[in-house]
């Protein structure tokens, strides 16, 4: 994992382009690193417990999280970060050619008109559980995992998903519980999620 250091050069970046398109509120720029890149970078309990991956499929990436952080952090893994708004994708473009981004791949479409397997996908801030497992289990390969990033009301989020689990015969099988470092209590979690 990089340091903090690594990172401020992204951060002066991100900062550039969210001036110029609102990625994230000007509210949130204060919290950049421990709302959104710390959250983002959460992965990493999911690796040291399970395992890194080649492929990752970020959708609804958004202003580039978790993607941006993760290609930064893992430069063996090949993340693509999908949206289906063009100026977000534009703007992780950016910033993958100014910060040289090898590994990183923008991608400007809908989840489901993508083809293609992933080993993990991930997905953060896009919508609740029931919903965002439709999209992600159907690109899975096998033995793969969608790890969804999820906030304190991740039981009734599961149990509201008990029925699109089934119908896509996958599982929670872990929730990875971290807080991020703010002084209110902000405690996030990963769900794990595989295919039977």
């Amino acid at each position: 994992m990089k340091t903090r250091e690594y990172f401020e050069q992204y951060i002066n970046v991100f900062l550039n382009q969210n001036a110029k398109l609102n990625l994230i509120s000007k509210n949130d720029e204060k919290f950049l690193w421990e709302k959104h890149i710390f959250d983002s970078l959460a992965i990493e309990k999911f690796f040291n417990k399970y395992q890194t991956c080649n492929t990752l499929l970020d959708f609804g990436t958004g202003g580039g999280f978790p993607s941006v952080p993760i290609a930064l952090s893992y430069p063996e893994i090949q993340v693509t970060a999908l949206d289906s708004i063009a100026k977000k994708i534009r703007a992780i473009t950016e910033i993958k050619e100014e910060l040289k981004i090898k590994n990183l791949t923008p991608v400007c479409s809908r989840v489901e008109n993508i083809e293609g397997k992933y080993d993990i996908v991930t997905s953060r801030a896009v919508a609740s559980l029931d919903k965002i497992i439709e999209y992600a289990i159907p690109h899975l390969k096998k033995d793969g995992y969608f790890v969804a990033y999820k906030s304190v009301k991740v039981q009734e989020e599961i149990a509201n998903a008990r029925l699109s689990l089934k119908k896509h015969k996958a599982e929670v099988i872990d929730i990875i519980e971290y807080d991020l470092p703010l002084k209110e209590n902000h405690t996030r979690n990963l769900v794990i999620i595989k295919k039977k």
